[in-house]
This record gives structure tokens, sequence and C-alpha cells, in this order.
């Protein structure tokens, strides 16, 4: 299997951080890169990435079934708004999910929130209450039966809005105190078991985020109070806790490849 992955950029790093670790198409890029599995032969899994810009060109693909894979990523931008951009976003994804379900949909951070309400669900400001760098979620049974039995991940987070509950015919894979839904998946009507195939999965955190992009951004952010400053110190503080992006990033690629 070659797997196309359609990766819609549904924002950017900017400023300083962009300057100093590139943008969302690098950054996605590399995460994939590094945590596709290996075929038989040691060789890694061919696979190839398209780009398309939601945001400024609200550029989508013109041959949908060309795509094994649709994946949306990050954004500063809040998933409840009635902006053009965000409104196509959330009926193009309503419409893949429905018409086309045999396109697997990957969600990270907005991209969770966005599918989250393209699906009957909503998306919330979390109170001005920020959720930053390596934070530990705990996994329920579905999510440790997908993440490799583990009772936790910790994971990078930036985020303020969440989703406060499952969308419809969604399951919980991880809850934190602060975000009680920290990502969520959609099985095939016609399996109904833990370990069934998966149409959809999505998470708050961002797997793909490393300690140095994080770091950048909360320098970006905090000086203006974006990020407030009880966050900005709780941060700190877990800074360089190890993180497992790579367990999720490998649990995506077993969804894209129909291995789960």
């Amino acid at each position: 299997m070659h797997p196309k992955i359609a990766l819609l950029l549904c924002g950017n790093l900017t400023g300083k951080p962009y300057a100093d670790h590139g943008g969302y198409q690098g950054i996605y890029s590399k995460f994939l890169q590094d945590t596709v599995p290996a075929n038989p032969d040691s060789s890694t899994v061919p696979y190839s990435v398209d780009i398309y810009d939601v945001v400024h060109e609200m550029a989508y693909p013109q041959d949908d079934d060309q795509y094994d894979c649709i994946m949306l990523t990050g954004s500063a931008a809040s998933a409840y708004e009635n902006l053009e951009w965000i409104t196509k976003l959330c009926d193009y994804i309503s419409r893949i999910a429905t018409s086309k379900p045999h396109i697997k949909i990957i969600g990270i951070c907005f991209g969770h929130q966005i599918i989250a309400r393209a699906m009957g669900g909503e998306c919330v400001p979390n109170g001005g209450i920020w959720e930053v760098g390596p934070t530990r979620i705990q996994l329920t049974d579905i999510g440790k039966k997908i993440f490799g039995n583990v009772d936790t991940l910790t994971l990078q987070q930036m985020h303020r809005d969440h989703v406060p509950v499952v969308p419809p015919n969604f399951h919980l894979l991880a809850s934190t105190e602060t975000s009680p839904n920290q990502g969520s998946v959609l099985f095939y009507p016609e399996d109904t078991q833990p370990n069934s195939r998966i149409h959809i999965l999505t998470v708050q955190g961002h797997p793909e985020f490393t300690e140095p992009v994080v770091t950048a951004i909360i320098a970006q952010r905090a000086p203006s109070g974006v990020i407030n400053e009880q966050a900005v110190k709780d941060a700190e503080t877990r800074r360089y806790d190890k993180t497992d992006g790579d367990v999720v990033g490998k649990a995506i690629w077993e969804v894209i490849l129909g291995k789960i």
C-alpha cells in the first residue's frame, strides 16, 4: 500500500517560532516521516503528502477519492468561530465523513475541535484556562488498546478552547481535569469492539510538537499576555518532560494503513 495523505493546513507558526522551526508543512512532514512504520524488508512504507491551505487559499482536493487519509493540523484560530474558511472546513469534513467513509480522517488540536463541530458536537472556550506544555492524559479502556496498553500518555499541549464531550457515535480516548475530552474515535458502523477498524481519530494534544517548538511559541505569546503568567510558570516546570508523540504517531499510521 502506498497511502496518499491530504494535509489541510489550518494555521501556521509565525514570527520567531516560524523562523527557527519552519512551518506546519515541515513539522508535520517530519512527524510523519519519523513515525512511519517499516515493511518486512526493513524499508519504510512509501507514502505521499499533498498540502492544502484551507485558511488563506481555502484550497481543497479536487479529487477526494485519490486520498487514503485527510489530516487536519492545529491552528491559533478558534473552531467555534463562524468565519468563512472555518464553516467551509466544517462542511467539507462533514461531507467527506458521511459520503466517503473509505477516507480516514485524523485531527490534531484545532483539527480535533473542527471534527467535533463537523460531526455534531461542539468546541467552546475553556474559561480562559490554558493547557500548555507536556501534559499527562489519562487513557480510557479504548484509548489504552489503541495506544499500546498504557494507562497514560504525555503530550505537548497548546490550547484554551476544548471539546467538552465527544460527538455523537464517537468514543472517548483520554481526558485531563482541565479538558475532559483529550481525543475521540469513530469506528465503522459494522465494527463495535474497541479493536475495530477506525474511521476517524482525533487528539487534543500536539504529538507533532517538540520542546523547542513549544518553548518558542510560549516565548512569543507570553509577553503580550495571550498565555497568562501562571500557565507559563506551570509549563516551565514540565518543560523537559518526556513526551509520547511517537506513540500517537504510530497509532495514526495504523489507522491510515487500516491496521486498527
